[in-house]
């Protein structure tokens, strides 16, 4: 009988930068270096993707390449989005480093994974680079991830499924139905479909939601349910088998799961 195995984690957005902040203000940073003007929503529209891709993503955005056109007096090409990647990285190396502090929950979550048996692997749309002094100061808070995949080592980034395959492969984990992805954007969920595996979708911490711990408590009751219920439904829409409010509600996933492989379901 098959059981829940491992799960995958995101970083930005899921396990730290509560809010996802870090490649926001690097790909505003970036783009204002060129005169163009991106704005918060925009740059947050293609979150989880590979860094590359998100920069194609806004290019193709009709406002911003028409920035571009004025600017330039061109169409961007190849050769821009690979510049712009270039000024991206080490911007994103800095902003990254400003948002380490773990999501609360975090640490009694993958405890609580682990006393069921359970491996932890984690995926992100960073390259090594900008990821390893993340991982390395989740590390001093606690959370050591038995493997840890990047951007830069699989031959395409989210939504495919090589992020989490490699994972699987470091770790001996299979079939994908033992194991979940656990992410806050819409790629995150595409690439757990892709890879055959279960897909939860996290709402409060999210990129969708795009605030702090304090900035959300801040919000009226009213306010905190419309945005967690535009962002668990856009993460459903997109194929989420679940949505959780942060990782501290995954564990609860982990035994739905579990129970649904018992009645013989897969993703």
């Amino acid at each position: 009988m098959t059981r829940i195995q491992l799960v995958v984690f995101d970083w930005a957005g899921t396990t730290v930068d509560y809010g996802c902040f870090a490649p926001v203000s690097a790909f505003i940073q970036a783009f204002a270096s060129r005169e163009v003007r991106v704005s918060v929503a925009q740059a947050r529209e293609p979150m989880g993707l590979h860094k590359r891709d998100h920069i194609r993503a806004l290019f193709s955005m009709p406002e911003i390449a028409q920035q571009w056109r004025q600017v330039a007096g061109r169409d961007w090409t190849e050769d821009d989005v690979e510049a712009l990647y270039a000024e991206v990285t080490p911007l994103q190396v800095v902003e990254a480093q400003k948002f380490t502090d773990l999501i609360p929950g975090v640490v009694e979550c993958v405890a609580a994974l682990r006393d069921q048996g359970i491996k932890i692997g984690t995926t992100t749309g960073y390259p090594r680079q900008v990821a390893q002094p993340v991982i390395a100061a989740a590390a001093e808070q606690g959370y050591r991830p038995d493997h840890s995949v990047c951007a830069d080592e699989v031959p395409a980034g989210r939504p495919a499924p090589w992020l989490i395959h490699r994972n699987m492969e470091q770790l001996g984990v299979f079939p994908p139905a033992s194991v979940v992805k656990v992410g806050d954007t819409i790629p995150d969920v595409e690439a757990g479909l892709n890879a055959g595996t279960w897909s939860v979708g996290v709402t409060k911490t999210s990129s969708e939601v795009g605030c702090t711990e304090s900035e959300f408590e801040a919000l009226s009751d009213e306010e905190q349910t419309t945005r967690l219920l535009t962002a668990g439904e856009k993460l459903l829409k997109a194929g989420a088998h679940a949505i959780a409010q942060t990782v501290a509600d995954v564990p609860k996933a982990i035994s739905d799961f579990n129970q649904r492989l018992e009645r013989g379901e897969r993703p």
